[in-house]
Formats: C-alpha cells, structure tokens, sequence
C-alpha cells in the first residue's frame, strides 16, 4: 500500500498541470481544441474541403484574413480595439480597382495610392485615441461608419465602370491567381509580413514598448515610454496592413460590392481572441493571431461548403466571440487563483527514524549548550551572513541580504568594509587557487571576485531537462559551492521550482527539486551532474581529489558523489538520519568535517510528510504562516569523518546567540558561524585544534 501511495503521489499530473499554467502557452489550450474539433468534424463532414486545389483556394482567403488579424491582434495587443477594419478593407479594395481599372495606374503605384488610403484611416484613428485619448470602441464604431458611407458613396458612381473595365498588367493578375513553387503569391507574402511582425514583436523594442503600453499603460508611461506615439502607430499599422490585404483582395477578384468588408471586424476580432490575444491587452502574438484566422476560416468556409446559410454563420460567429470573450475575461481573473492551488504539489516521502538526542546520553547528538558563550562579530552591523570565508591575510568574509560581500578586518575583526556588491542574496563561497571568491547567489547563478574587487558573472544557466515543462535550465537558487584540485566548481541549486523566500513550499513538497551542477572554467560550460535531490545545500571536497559530501536539507542527510576515480558517477549515504536539517559543510583541521545543521526535525512534520494528502489540503486551506514548518530556531553544528561517524554536536539550545546556524568554518584554532537569519557571526575557540590552520593552505597549499 505504502509503494502505490508513493508512486500515485509521485507521477500523479497534478504537478504537470500546475507547471503548464505557469507556461504562456497554457493560454491556447481552448483554441486548439477548437481547431481539431473544427478541423476533424469538416473533414469527416467533406473531405473534398482538402484537396489540393481547395487548399490553394482556401490559402489565398487564409493570406488576407490572416493579414487581417495579424493587424487588429497588434491594436489588442496595445491595449486597443479596432472595428474599423471591415470599412477600410472595403476602401482599400476599390481604391485599387479604381486606380488599376479606371485610371490605369501602374501595379506600383496603385499598391502605394491602396497603402496610403489605409495609412490615412488608421492614422485618423490613431490620433483620436492615442493624442486626444477617444475610447477606442466608439472612435472606430464612429470611423467604421464614416469610411463605410465614402465607400457606398463611390460604389454607386463607380461600381458600374469598375466592373467592365479589366486592366492589361500581367503582374495584376499575377497578384491575384499566380503561383510561385505551387503556393499562391498572395500567400507567400503574408507569410513575410507574419515574419516580420513575430520578429518585431519578440526582438525588438517597438514591439516590447507595444506590449509594455498594453500591459499597463500607466507603468508604461512612467518608464519612459512615449505612450501617445505607440498607441497611434499601431493604428497606422493596422490600417495599412489591412490595406494590404483589401489590394490582394481586389486583384483576386477583381470587383468590388456594398457587402466587401462587412462584418469581418467580428470574424477577425473572433479570430484574434480565439488564438489566445486579450481583449484586456498586453497578452497575444501573431503566431496566435494566424492560428485563429486558421480556425475562423476553415469553421466559416465549411459551413457554406454545406449549405449553411449567411445569417447562420454570422450568428456562430458572434457566439463563438461571446465564449471567447467570456473565457479569457474568466481565465485572466482566476487563473493565478487556480496555480495557487495545483502548483504546489506534496508527494510521498518518509524519514528515518530520528536518532537520539537526550542531554546526558552516549549519543553524539546528545543536547548540550557549548554555543553559548561563543563571542560576537559585527553584532547588528550586518545582515544575513549565511556563510562565512577567510583569505591568506586572515581577513573574515560573509554575504549580507543587500547584495554585498562584507569584509571583516584582521586580527580584531572589529572594522569593516564592502569588499564588492553582487546584487541578489549571496550564499556560498569559496577561494579558488588564485584568490578569486566564487560566490553563489540566489536568484542570479554562479559569480567571481577578482582580489582587485572586479565582479564577473561565471554562469546563470545550465542544460535543460529533456522532459521538464518549466524551463529549469536558468538557475533560481544557486546555494552552496567547492572546488575541486582541478578548478572545477561543483555547487548545489536548491530548487528548480521556487525562489529564494518560497522555501516553505519547497519543503511541504518535499518531491526533490534540486540539483548539483558542473561548471567547468577551462571550457565554461556548465552542465547537471545530479537531479531530483532534497534541496541539495553544502558542498564540501572530501580531500581524496574524486569525491565530495553533500546535504540534502529536507533529506536530513549527507551523501558522498564521485566525479573522478573508479567509483566516478556515483553516490553513498554518508549519513542518512540526522537529527535537523544540514545546511553548509567544511573541513576541519583534523581532516574530519564540519556541518551546521539549520534546525531540528519535528515529530509533526516527520509524520505529515507520509501524509501527501494533508500536506496538500493545508497548502489550499491554511494560510502560509500557519503551514507546517521546519524548525530553524535551533542552531547545531556537527563533527563527522570521512566514513560518515558523527563525533560531537555543539548547540545553543537557548538561541541566545545563533537561533540559526547555516554555515561554520574552522580557521586558526576557531570556530567561525554564520546564519541566514542572524545579524552577527559567531566565535568560539576549539580545544586541541591546530591554531595555525588554514582551509586556504589545506585546499592549494601554504604560500612562501
């Protein structure tokens, strides 16, 4: 029973789904389904619909309406609305055949005198929305009706001389029926402009601004960002981009009619929506809005192919818009509601049974107060020091919460200084032969400290999972490091899943998120060595050149990894049943190893990581801060060897002076601590240790 319930809890989907909605592209889930419905129903209904010549038919639809959409997708992307379409598709259209058929223009300049008739109509509406800031539905319910009554006006005077008159250019006829490798001209270009706009979109900073301006108009605008101006040329695109598809409709047909245009405004806005574009801005693309006009065209098509009549399908239309309205409203409120609720997703682990930690017992573990009386450093001048280092000079080093490396100064360690600023929350650190401080930090990867004080980022990144939904090849919470004799740095990330000051959720999932990472200088690559560990943190060479000793926090142990030697790729439990939570590892001077433990294992909390279900029904029902924590207000440090034999622990079971201890280190016959959460790093002198070493000398030997 227990091997089902870890393996339901374990590949049970509910996982997937919360990293799916994570993913933009959660948001075409609807349109998608809606195309294979739409698709598979008309094919069965009327398999001559896909032919090869009613697909190059249908191509040549797909290339104007497609335009179409692409266009009033940009103004939804802005944070705009654009009904006007439909007219300016109408006037684009006889614009070309007046200038193609009545007055003999050459294809050149009709196409020019077509682009500028749209320019002028989406500019007019640019600038009443975008300068004189006119809502946008009722300056383009106004224009649509305006420019719709210009082309009633010119129809009944022209439509006659327009309809008789053929104009004698090849390249016009080539534009509306020519073929280039067995694909409509028409269609090739649309594919150009598609292109061209998912270039601007994605790379390029008119496109950022039009999704920063549609995103949040007001934050736009205090960054900086001429709001006025890009409202009002996404307009002018559209209306010239729609006056590119009216010029390819009138040369495919060459006539021109009071009903050209109506009611595409509803089928393109369908469409656009349908593909995944808000209505609320800020969210769409063209790849969204061409598969819309995909699925709009083949649903519209179709019917007529069997006989539904006009009225009908406009009415599917316009119910088909009503839904797609409805759910992206509906998705847009309640969707972070729904990942709040999947996303953290505990699954089944149990612990060992914890070992014995009476005061007054034999065990190793057993509660004393020998951190006590340790001395303070910096007490209230710092903030966060999770880890503390020492150069050649004696000099203390630590991180702090702001950002910044603090430099302790030898011998009183009562002055210091800002060695550097990093940015994030420094973690880890180690010197490299060179004197270098490698520095992990939370949030931003792997960082280098020259000894000149000179900041270079080593790697934020590493190769990504074959089958992971969420992109875990950036790294959120690079966390503890060491080097290895031949400069390769070996570090842990906590977590794939959560930031820095999400580690509760971590823990409640407890499903092994983290991982330990490669980088090597002499290539710079970076590569995964381990996955799926228990918030994998210290990170400790083992002194034999091939192997090192890692924590897995949540796991309440320490495992040995080889990455040279016979025994290369793999891994031994070192220790599997601590009694709290190990955090940093380090040598000390008798060839054994330091490690803190961050806090000590509760009953309650054991018990409730054999009960997935619980765990899950406290992350939706209880607020946060009443969750089932790890208890970090007890600090231990433990001595082990090689083998895996804990020799002492040292506590403050009162927490006087380090509630919390993540990291020690052994230097001159002391013993360093820092911790997370403290303001001040602890001092306590060790009896029979050697006072004249160094881990600096014992990692790349004692310099003249």
């Amino acid at each position: 029973m227990e091997a089902i319930e870890r393996m339901y809890y374990r590949y049970f989907p509910e996982k997937m789904l919360g990293e799916i909605l994570t993913k933009r592209w959660s948001d075409n889930f609807i349109p998608l389904l809606a195309a294979v419905v739409v698709i598979g129903f008309f094919l069965l209904r009327d398999p001559g619909f896909f032919t090869v010549g009613s697909v190059i038919e249908t191509s040549r639809q797909l290339s104007e309406f497609a335009i179409v959409v692409v266009a009033i997708g940009i103004v939804l992307l802005a944070g705009g609305l654009d009904l006007s379409i439909g007219s300016v598709f109408a006037l684009a259209n006889i614009t070309a055949l007046i200038c193609m058929n009545l007055l003999g223009w050459p294809v050149w300049a009709a196409a020019l005198a077509t682009l500028g008739a749209g320019a002028v109509c989406g500019a007019v509406n640019g600038f009443l929305i975008g300068y004189l800031r006119i809502r946008a539905f009722l300056t383009t319910l106004v224009t649509l009706i305006i420019i719709r009554s210009i082309v009633d006006i010119i129809l009944l005077k022209y439509a006659v001389p327009i309809s008789s008159a053929f104009p004698d250019s090849e390249l016009w006829y080539f534009i509306g029926e020519g073929l280039v490798f067995g694909m409509p001209f028409s269609f090739l270009v649309a594919l150009v402009i598609v292109a061209v706009w998912h270039i601007t979109l994605t790379r390029m900073k008119f496109g950022w601004h039009i999704s920063a301006v549609g995103g949040a108009r007001r934050s736009a605008y205090n960054a900086g960002l001429n709001v006025k101006r890009t409202v009002f040329l996404t307009y002018v695109c559209s209306g010239v981009m729609t006056a590119i598809a009216g010029f390819f409709f009138a040369s495919r047909l060459g006539s021109a009619g009071s009903d050209t245009g109506v009611g595409l405004e509803i089928a393109a806005l369908t469409a656009a929506v349908l593909g995944g574009n808000s209505l609320g801005g800020g969210r769409g693309s063209v790849a969204k809005s061409v598969f819309g006009a995909l699925v709009v065209l083949i649903l519209t098509d179709s019917l007529v192919r069997i006989g539904v009549s006009g009225g009908i399908s406009s009415t599917i239309l316009g119910l088909m818009l009503l839904g797609v309205v409805a759910i992206d409203v509906r998705w847009l409120k309640n969707r972070h509601k729904i990942l709040n609720k999947v996303y953290v997703s505990p699954t089944y682990f149990k612990l060992p049974a914890m070992p014995q930690t009476d005061a007054g017992t034999a065990s190793p573990y057993a509660l004393n107060d020998r951190l006590k009386a340790v001395s303070l450093i910096g007490k209230g001048e710092i903030e966060g020091p999770e880890d503390v280092i020492f150069d050649r000079a004696d000099n203390l080093y630590c991180p702090n919460r702001h950002g910044d490396i603090v430099r302790f100064l030898a011998p009183d360690y009562a002055d210091w200084e800002m060695f550097a600023h990093i940015g994030g929350h420094p973690l880890g650190m180690a010197f490299d032969r060179d004197d270098n401080l490698n520095v992990c930090v939370g949030g931003m990867g792997l960082y280098r400290i020259s000894p000149e004080r000179k900041v270079e980022k080593l790697t934020d990144e590493t190769n990504r999972s074959l089958l992971s939904i969420i992109d875990d090849s950036r790294l959120k919470l690079a966390d503890d490091l060491d080097i290895a004799p031949d400069g390769r740095i070996f570090f842990s990330e906590a977590t794939i899943r959560y930031d820095m000051h999400d580690w509760p959720q971590d823990a409640l999932e407890s499903r092994g998120n983290g991982r330990l990472i490669c980088y090597d200088p002499r290539d710079k690559s970076t590569r995964t060595i381990l996955r799926d560990l228990q918030f994998p943190n210290g990170v400790c060479m083992a002194g034999d050149g091939e192997s090192f000793f890692f924590a897995e926090t949540w796991g309440c142990r320490i495992n040995r990894y080889y990455f040279e030697g016979p025994k290369k790729g793999q891994v031994e439990v070192a220790i599997p049943d601590l009694p709290g939570y190990p955090d940093n590892i380090n040598r000390a001077s008798d060839g054994t190893f330091w490690v803190a433990l961050v806090g000590m294992r509760s009953p309650a909390l054991d018990l409730a990581l054999s009960m997935p279900s619980m765990r899950k029904r406290m992350a939706k029902r209880v607020a946060r801060d009443e969750w089932l924590f790890p208890n970090i207000n007890t600090g231990c440090v433990l001595r082990f060897t090689a083998e895996g034999q804990v020799l002492e622990s040292l506590w403050d079971l009162g927490g006087e002076n380090h509630p919390m201890v993540t990291s020690m280190r052994e230097h001159k016959g002391y013993l360093y601590l820092g911790g997370l959460y403290n303001d001040r790093i602890g001092r306590l002198k060790l009896e029979d240790a050697n006072p004249d070493w160094t881990s600096q000398d014992a990692y790349w030997g004692a310099r003249a």
